[in-house]
């Protein structure tokens, strides 16, 4: 079949191809990738439209500590609940994946329209109308909610700005380096989302469950209303925040298996306190 099916394409387009097994270092300049599958008598043969696996938006070129995938920021988002027009924070943002992907979901810009496609290489692509396509899913509102990310790296926070650069949303992103008791939420309810360490895919084998509990300390103290979601590998650790969870969605995170867990934090109630001045004794009828 290796060499069968390159012979009945070569016929086709009036050459032999270059045939590059996978593995091989010498891969040829945008390879495009035909799947073959036989199942008993029946052929299905594949041709990959996409080239780049799709995760791959084209913004993110500069990377912190265990990257979350563009597509899985994407689907947390959803999962979460947010509707796009509310605040979002994301205190451990490392990258930038979450926030960029909000502001994208925010302004209704297509993913990936900062990257390039294989079918963009086959001979009867239409060049103009790929543009026109483009040039009108960019002409979207360019308003958006206040969407603010932080994390404790320095180096992390600059990383998530070059990205969301290249996305084109940095004006939609208030970026800052601070820690997680530093996090000032607007009074507005909204949501935090987010993409906490759970010491696995980070080395050093620190316990994080101080990290979680003062975590849970912030959020109870400055986050009243606000909905928080969590992707988390770790049930212990999402414990020691001493918030209760639910689970929005479980899935694989550089094969690990996460769970999102979201919770709505109470309103803490408004007392009103009266001062009524206390009666003084009732005053003594006249004498007689």
């Amino acid at each position: 079949m290796a060499q069968r099916l390159p012979g009945a394409i070569g016929k086709k387009i009036g050459k032999v191809p270059t045939v590059v097994k996978c593995g091989e270092e010498a891969n040829p300049v945008n390879p495009q990738l035909i799947m073959v599958r036989l199942e008993s008598d029946l052929c299905t043969v594949s041709i990959d439209s996409s080239g780049e696996l799709l995760h791959r938006r084209g913004y993110r070129l500069a990377t912190a500590k265990a990257p979350l995938r563009e597509t899985l920021a994407c689907a947390v988002l959803k999962a979460s609940g947010w509707d796009a027009g509310c605040p979002l924070l994301d205190p451990f943002c490392g990258s930038g994946t979450i926030p960029i992907e909000a502001a994208l979901l925010a302004r209704r810009l297509p993913p990936g329209r900062a990257r390039r496609f294989a079918f963009m290489d086959w001979p009867h692509f239409d060049a103009p109308a790929w543009e026109k396509l483009s040039a009108e899913s960019g002409a979207q509102p360019a308003a958006s909610p206040r969407i603010m990310a932080s994390d404790r790296d320095a180096g992390a926070v600059r990383a998530a700005q070059a990205n969301a650069e290249r996305a084109g949303v940095a004006d939609a992103i208030e970026f800052s380096c601070r820690a997680i008791s530093a996090i000032e939420p607007p009074p507005a309810p909204g949501w935090l989302v987010t993409n906490p360490p759970y010491g696995v895919r980070l080395k050093g084998g620190k316990d994080l469950r101080d990290l979680y509990a003062q975590f849970g300390k912030v959020l109870r103290a400055g986050c009243a209303g606000w909905h928080a979601a969590l992707l988390c590998g770790d049930a212990r650790l999402l414990a020691s925040t001493g918030l209760r969870f639910q689970t929005r969605l479980t899935t694989l995170n550089g094969g690990l298996k996460v769970s999102l867990a979201s919770t709505k934090l109470l309103q803490l109630p408004r007392i009103a306190i009266s001062r009524t001045e206390h009666p003084g004794p009732a005053p003594r009828p006249p004498s007689a």
